[in-house]
C-alpha cells in the first residue's frame, strides 16, 4: 500500500474521531468560539481533539480531493524555496498560497496552500520525498480536501 491515506466508512470509526469532526465543524462554522467550547459542547476532551484534529479530515461532496494544506521549515539559505516550490510544482500541484515566516535561528516556518486535484502521485509520497531534500525538515499535512 503506497498512500498512508485511507477512505473509510464513518460508519466503522471510533466515535472520538467523528466527535473531532463535529467539534472541527462547530469551530469552522463559528457556533463555538474556541476548542475547549467546542470539546465540552460534542462531549469530548480537548485531549482527544487535539491528539486526532490533523489526522481526521472530512472529503468534499465528490470525495476527491483538490485542496490541501502543507507546512515545512526551511533552512535560511538562498534558493530553497524555489526549489521546493519548483519540485512541488513538477509533481502537478498547483500553488495557491505561500506564506514564510522570518527566519529564526536560521530556519523559516513555510505553509503552502496547494490545488492537488492533478498530483502525479499520491500527497503523502510528495510530502516524504520533500523531507529528504538538504535544508527541508519537518513536512507535515495539515489538512486536506
Amino acid at each position: 500500500m503506497k498512500s498512508r491515506f485511507l477512505l473509510v466508512d464513518k460508519e466503522i470509526l471510533p466515535e472520538c474521531y467523528l466527535k473531532v469532526m463535529e467539534a472541527k465543524e462547530l469551530l469552522l462554522s463559528g457556533k463555538a468560539k474556541d476548542i475547549t467550547e467546542a470539546s465540552k459542547i460534542i462531549g469530548i476532551a480537548r485531549s482527544t481533539y487535539y491528539k486526532y484534529k490533523d489526522y481526521v479530515f472530512m472529503p468534499n461532496s465528490d470525495t476527491e480531493c483538490r485542496k490541501a494544506v502543507i507546512s515545512f521549515t526551511l533552512y535560511h539559505k538562498s534558493g530553497i524555496l524555489s526549489e521546493v516550490l519548483n519540485f512541488i510544482s513538477e509533481k502537478g500541484a498547483n500553488i495557491l498560497t505561500i506564506t514564510q515566516n522570518l527566519p529564526v535561528n536560521k530556519r523559516a516556518n513555510v505553509v503552502l496552500s496547494l490545488d492537488v486535484s492533478q498530483l502525479s502521485t499520491d500527497i503523502s509520497a510528495i510530502l516524504d520525498e520533500l523531507g529528504t531534500k538538504e535544508g527541508v525538515t519537518g513536512t507535515k499535512l495539515l489538512a486536506i480536501e
